[in-house]
């Protein structure tokens, strides 16, 4: 099949335009994160000296900032390599500096063949070319020294050496142990990078924010296949989820305070009803609350889904929605909570009374938990309808008797 040459050109000019797009957006980062890093010099000047907790909050959030941008940007380069060379080659600033000399090394020996691959000659060694990565073990860290000897042959003089060792992250000297521990320091202990910074110091290795930021944005983007095939297997692999959201304080650059922003999960958890499929959870974030942000989250999910009360989740089991109508599995727990906060707030006895009828509920459950499908269909026909109906018929006899905006009233309705 012969080529057009028009649009071979055409796809070659439009590669160009997104490589010089994506590098401006590149630049415009870097902008943006040395005025941030300005304003932090300038408030570290004023704070000297000054004892303003309001102050200290600035400065910590300034450093915040400038680490998420980091991370951003870190990981919007490292999806696409092209753009990140371009964009290092471009960067004007001191050279590489070496590993620190007093950390203790650990030398990995690639081995090479025998024999000449290309003629079989015997090979006799000229060199080797070392590659050296900085690792972390708990409490301590090393440096991975990784040794490529080069052999020539004896007989054509071709030269044979180990491939360079692959890194964890492109262009990044930091081992995979090392990178999980920074990920796990920041994300699940709440240490900041540029405290972690200062830790490090202490143990003489000075490793900038900058640095940091760019390890964690790379070691984001080179675990997003893995996320992705997580979302998939959840999201449109399985039968029944259990979803909820809870909101979480997110950072609002400039603003000098946070935002309330949305964290959204999804398990799937078949061991209760004897599935075969192993347990998984899948974390979304979002900004707001808004309804279309379950809607998208679940466009490919087709099934039971077992939620809360949020109004946003409605528009699931309700007609036009992409891949279906979900089938609801309406959260028991969230209408026992209203009668409980009722209860432990005002000892009412019809709160106790609802709290004692949906406790039946609870205890069928917990009896025929782990059977077979259709022994626990049973049991519930049987039993848990008959609960069921009665606690409608009671509910729909005491809620004419109570004020309307009272909350034993609303948690009724």
């Amino acid at each position: 099949m012969a080529l057009d040459p028009g649009s071979l050109t055409d796809d070659v000019d439009a590669l160009k335009r997104m490589i010089v797009g994506m590098a401006r957006e590149a630049v415009h980062a870097n902008m943006l994160i040395e005025k941030l890093r300005s304003e932090l010099v300038r408030l570290k000047r004023a704070q000297f000296g000054v004892s303003s907790e309001k102050l200290k909050a600035r400065v910590e959030q300034l450093e915040l900032a400038i680490e998420a941008l980091g991370v951003d940007e870190a990981e919007r380069l490292a999806a696409a390599p092209v753009v990140a060379d371009a964009v290092e080659a471009s960067r004007v600033g001191p050279a590489r500096r070496p590993l620190p000399d007093h950390l203790p090394r650990e030398s990995v020996i690639h081995p090479d063949p025998c024999a000449c691959p290309s003629c079989g000659g015997g090979l006799r060694r000229i060199g080797e070319d070392v590659t050296e990565t900085l690792d972390y073990v708990p409490g301590r860290f090393k440096v991975v020294r990784h040794v490529r000897e080069a052999f020539a042959c004896r007989s054509c003089e071709g030269m044979v050496q180990a491939p360079a060792p692959h890194h964890a992250i492109a262009r990044g000297r930091a081992g995979a142990g090392l990178l999980a521990h920074i990920a796990v320091a920041k994300f699940d202990d709440h240490l900041p990078l540029y405290r972690q910074a200062e830790i490090y110091a202490r143990d003489g290795v000075d490793l900038a924010t900058s640095t940091l930021s760019g390890w964690v944005g790379a070691t984001a983007a080179a675990r997003s296949a893995l996320v992705d095939l997580l979302r998939q297997d959840v999201l449109t692999g399985s039968d029944v989820l259990y979803g909820d959201d809870t909101p979480v304080p997110v950072l609002g650059p400039g603003l000098g305070r946070t935002k309330t922003g949305r964290l959204w999960v999804y398990v799937r958890d078949e061991r209760p009803y004897g599935g075969v499929r192993p347990p998984a959870a899948v974390f979304l974030a979002s900004p707001d609350r808004r309804g279309e942000r379950p809607l998208a989250h679940l466009a490919g999910f087709q099934g039971v889904l077992h939620a809360d009360g949020y109004a946003g989740f409605n528009r699931l089991y309700e007609g036009g929605r992409t891949g279906g109508v979900l089938i609801e599995a309406a959260c028991w727990a969230y209408t026992r909570r209203k009668f409980f906060d009722v209860h432990a707030k005002t000892g009412s006895a019809i709160a106790g009374e609802a709290l004692e009828r949906i406790g039946a509920l609870y205890a069928v459950e917990r009896e025929i938990a782990g059977q077979p499908p259709d022994e626990r269909q049973r049991r519930r026909q049987d039993r848990s309808r008959q609960l069921a109906d009665a606690l409608r018929t009671w509910a729909e006899t005491i809620l004419p008797q109570l004020s309307g905006p009272s909350d034993l009233a609303k948690a009724f309705h």
